[in-house]
């Protein structure tokens, strides 16, 4: 078991994405941002290449060692085509599983997803908030997860369509305002 986890581990590596100074990319519960410069800065006496990402959001700046891209889960913004199968997670029915849990469980669940830096998993978490505030009063953290899932989906989406947060608000507020 370990053997395979290694394998994959150095498949992953090997796949990594290398990007280039302008380029846009996601890192993980930040959202998009754009690959600033990448440098050279000497740590205990070794050299490390760094992507340095400015987060378009907030301009929150992360220094991201090239060699760590694929673990940290730094990847492209979703390809255009990708979108259909974004709104296809929005328009899914609700699992109504977590309605049982508490909702520190749930959050827990969700955060993990938020961090897993899928925009899918996103979606996801979005969808399921969103029509769980519909149903019941949301707690404090809930809230900050759905604000949380809200913007990093809209602004990836905005980045893939090439279109303002107002159009893309619209699209997705579509899909919940028609009856199912």
């Amino acid at each position: 078991m370990a053997k395979k986890a290694k394998t994959m581990e150095i498949e992953k590596i090997e796949t990594a994405k290398e990007f280039q100074v302008g380029d846009l990319a996601v890192y993980p519960a930040h959202g998009v941002g754009r690959i600033e410069s990448i440098e050279c800065r000497t740590i205990n006496g070794d050299k490390h290449e760094f992507y340095i990402l400015k987060i378009l959001d907030n301009s929150m700046v992360i220094m991201i060692p090239t060699r760590n891209v694929a673990s940290v889960g730094l990847r492209d913004v979703i390809d255009k085509k990708e979108i259909p199968r974004i709104f296809s997670v929005l328009r899914k029915k609700k699992n109504e599983t977590f309605d049982n849990q508490t909702w520190n469980r749930r959050y827990k669940e969700y955060m993990d997803k938020i961090k897993s830096g899928s925009l899918y998993d996103v979606a996801d978490v979005f969808r399921d908030l969103f029509v769980l505030k519909r149903v019941k009063d949301l707690s404090f953290g809930e809230r900050k997860l759905l604000d949380t899932a809200r913007g990093l989906l809209l602004r990836e989406l905005c980045m893939a369509q090439n279109a303002d947060e107002e159009t893309v608000w619209a699209d997705i507020d579509a899909l919940y305002s028609k009856p199912q």
